[in-house]
């Protein structure tokens, strides 16, 4: 039942364009979506039957949020403008997903080659790809390296490499190279990029075919390998189109709350092709399938086409999508678009199952702790552990699950001052974490979890208190073997876990996952520690200087032998004299 504020707020929606933002009981944006008429549209979440992903979420929503917007199109930027904003946990979100990988060609006096994920960055330089994935664009690169001697490094050293040495680099930072012959080989990395190695091939079959006439079985075994590499690399899935345009292909599949999306994408005659998605659907499909792109083409570049689903409203996406939109029902661009419908569909199928199977387990876990605990409406946990070496680097380790599941965006660290004292360490990580939340207005979790028994329960009820803060409290409390065994509430009472129950496994990943988060931090100060240098305690000296002056000096040793002057020719003379002064006092 929804209340009757909620009501009342719906009936003055305005018949426009606009997004509109779901809120919760924390007050926390938990879904965006947006609209050509909002009061319709935010009306349907309210009224008529839903699947249980739309149900799930409606019941969760206590207030909304909209913005009007004077179009459709300015609503469908505002829409992806606010998921990056906020990151609503039911909306899909492809921009970490979709980041595919790139070959990136410098257009320098000496270019460069360069697997890059993000392809907008640099507009001078030419980006090849989409690559299926970094493996085969690592592959790509490593071999167009062996082909032709670009610079391989980031900066130009002051003399030559040990590419050069090899034949993979020309060594421009010492030698003046013609620059026709950098264009000519660019040219040669773009026919072959392009799919265009039958000239490739031929030159190195010639080569191969003459060693072996010298006898020089070994170079023959070279240019052997190399033709194979091309030939593997070069092999891919040959579609039968009708020009040589670039060209995207999308198209999307739901069925039971979930959404696979599949996209082809077709360079030169040749289709690469990689799921994008699947992912539970809390929206209209097609919805979806056009947020999708929006962000998609964020962060990678505009083919000359992009083909999509006939039932796709595209009016608004044409308008913030340059290149051209095609909704094909007959053709060669039909069959493309019938292939990743089909791909969509059978991943979809295949993966489901499992999936289903997966959040069925996590949703009933969730269900018996809210029910052991008596908590409802139970969705977020917090969990601490802390970990230390004899009171030495103190640290304590925070993640979050929501719903379950883990929410990596929202893990925090902490480097404590608490020694030998697991229970003030576990006082000042609870003090310092909500004492930020209280300042900063932050979401509060419904379920606090920590990871021991009676001791550290009374420490987190202290500091709650102390902040008026009314957080339930639970304790994971251990058996002579180390491994969660059952529950301890606020009360102090024990709350039995049956061991290969799903909440015995959600508790223990939990477990799992804080003390893995804690002692990981906890190492990286211990060996921070270990390679600390006098160095560290000069003034003007940091990381960049420390590491200059080792490159410089080889050694400690060599650096005490220095001088002033040799030292000044590395950091400035006062940093210098500094050194010198440190490196010499008296004993």
């Amino acid at each position: 039942m929804i209340s009757s504020a909620l009501k009342a707020k719906l009936q003055t929606l305005p018949l426009e364009p606009g997004c509109y933002l779901m809120k919760d009981k924390n007050d926390t944006i938990i879904y965006v979506g947006k609209a050509k008429k909002l009061k319709n549209r935010v009306n349907q979440y309210f009224v008529g039957a839903h699947n249980y992903k739309t149900t799930k979420l409606v019941s969760n929503i206590v207030d909304f949020d909209y913005i009007v917007t004077s179009s459709e199109k300015e609503a469908l930027v505002l829409e992806i403008n606010l998921i990056k904003k906020y990151r609503p946990r039911y909306n899909i979100m492809f921009m970490d997903d979709s980041s595919y990988p790139y070959i990136k060609l410098t257009h320098e006096a000496y270019p460069t080659l360069r697997v890059v994920r993000d392809a907008k960055k640099d507009r001078k330089a030419k980006y090849y790809g989409p690559f299926p994935d970094a493996s085969a664009a690592h592959q790509t690169m490593k071999l167009l390296n062996q082909l032709y001697p670009l610079r391989k490094c980031d900066k130009m050293p002051k003399k030559l490499c040990l590419y050069y040495h090899i034949g993979q680099c020309l060594g421009p930072c010492e030698l003046t190279v013609d620059p026709e012959i950098y264009k000519e080989i660019s040219e040669k990395i773009t026919r072959f990029l392009r799919g265009d190695v039958k000239d490739l091939v031929s030159e190195l079959k010639s080569k191969m075919n003459a060693a072996v006439e010298e006898l020089a079985f070994e170079k023959a075994r070279e240019y052997r390998d190399l033709i194979t590499s091309i030939e593997h690399i070069t092999d891919k899935q040959q579609v039968q189109v009708e020009d040589n345009k670039d060209r995207d292909v999308f198209a999307c599949y739901a069925d039971k709350g979930y959404l696979a999306i599949q996209g082809f994408f077709i360079r030169s005659g040749k289709l690469l092709e990689r799921q994008l998605s699947l992912t539970p659907l809390y929206g209209d499909p097609e919805e979806e399938l056009i947020s999708f792109l929006m962000q998609y083409y964020q962060n990678h570049p505009l083919p000359q086409e992009v083909i999509v689903p006939l039932e796709l409203d595209i009016e608004a996406l044409q308008e913030v999508i340059t290149c051209k939109l095609i909704q094909p029902v007959k053709g060669y661009r039909k069959k493309l678009l019938d292939m990743a419908s089909n791909n969509a569909k059978t991943n979809l199928l295949q993966k489901f199952e499992v999936m289903e199977r997966q959040n069925e387990t996590t949703e009933e876990s969730m269900r018996q702790l809210a029910q052991k605990l008596r908590i409802p409406g139970l969705s977020r946990i917090e969990i601490f552990d802390n970990s230390h070496i004899s009171g030495a680097f103190t640290v304590a380790g925070m993640v979050v699950f929501e719903d379950g599941l883990p929410c990596k965006n929202d893990y925090r660290l902490f480097k404590l001052h608490t020694e030998n004292s697991d229970v003030g360490s576990m006082k000042e990580v609870l003090y310092r974490r909500y004492f930020r939340l209280l300042n900063e207005g932050g979401r509060f979790p419904d379920l606090l979890l920590v990871d021991g028994g009676l001791t550290q329960i009374e420490a987190a009820k202290e500091i709650l208190g102390s902040l008026d803060l009314d957080i339930p409290i639970c304790g994971l409390v251990k058996n002579d073997k180390h491994q969660t065994s059952s529950l301890m509430n606020e009360r102090l009472e024990i709350v039995d876990v049956e061991p290969g129950s799903p909440l015995f496994f959600l508790l223990t990943r939990m477990q799992d996952e804080v003390h893995r988060f804690a002692i990981s931090y906890h190492r990286k100060l211990r060996q921070k520690a270990q390679t600390k240098s006098i160095l560290d305690e000069i003034d003007g000296v940091g990381e960049v200087r420390k590491k200059k002056l080792m490159n410089t000096f080889k050694s400690f040793k060599r650096l005490k032998e220095a001088t002033i002057e040799e030292i000044a020719q590395v950091v400035p003379q006062e940093v210098a004299e500094r050194i010198f002064d440190t490196l010499h006092v008296e004993p």
